[in-house]
């Protein structure tokens, strides 16, 4: 005998609105929610603190670094015993001092921001803040620091004639040059958290 064809029960009109309410709770679960992060200050003072002493600390080789490959700038003594750079194109060596150390910075700074944003769970202002206050003072003591080293690599042994050439201990003639590394770290963090894109910058990830 052939079998006979079984007939479904065709759904009911609650069965419907029970899919259709799954379904959207589904949806709804899936959704991911907008919920405003809020800038988390307290829980991040003390390493804000630890950053800050970390990126200060970075001055003193670059202070190192910097007094070793500044150029010397030519110098000689006037008839009143007065110490004169010798003029362009000796006098280079001036701006090529200023213009190493603030690319030295730079570079410094570009690092700094990098390896803050690597601290997952601890991205925000007060870390960005604490980073570039750090690096203000690093390119401080490197300014300091490097001053002194290169003065004690081209200390005279006796006491130059007038009209003597000689080298005078590279130096840095502004203090607009303490900008370049704070400012490097500034727009390095800045340019990362907005390619982010997250409202807690990827904290909750971590």
């Amino acid at each position: 005998m052939a079998e006979q064809p079984v007939e479904r029960p065709t759904p009911t009109e609650p069965d419907e609105e029970t899919n259709r309410e799954n379904v959207a709770a589904l949806f709804a679960r899936a959704m991911p929610v907008d919920r405003r992060s809020r800038v988390v200050v307290l829980a991040d003072l003390l390493p804000a603190v630890s950053v800050a002493s970390t990126a200060a600390l970075l001055g003193l080789p670059l202070a190192w670094i910097w007094s070793r490959i500044a150029p010397a700038i030519p110098g000689a003594l006037d008839a009143s015993s007065h110490l004169t750079p010798l003029p362009a194109p000796y006098s280079y060596h001036r701006f090529d001092d200023l213009a190493i150390f603030m690319l030295m910075g730079l570079a410094a700074g570009l690092a700094t921001g990098v390896a803050l944003w690597m601290l997952r769970s601890r991205r925000g202002p007060t870390i960005m803040l604490a980073g570039v206050l750090g690096s203000a003072i690093a390119a401080w003591l490197a300014m300091k620091t490097g001053v002194s080293f290169a003065a004690g690599l081209y200390t005279l042994t006796s006491a130059p004639k007038a009209g003597t050439v000689f080298d005078i201990a590279p130096r840095i003639e502004t203090s607009w040059a303490l900008l370049a590394q704070p400012l490097g770290c500034a727009v390095t963090y800045g340019v990362l958290a907005a390619w982010n894109g997250m409202n807690d910058l990827g904290r909750r990830f971590s």
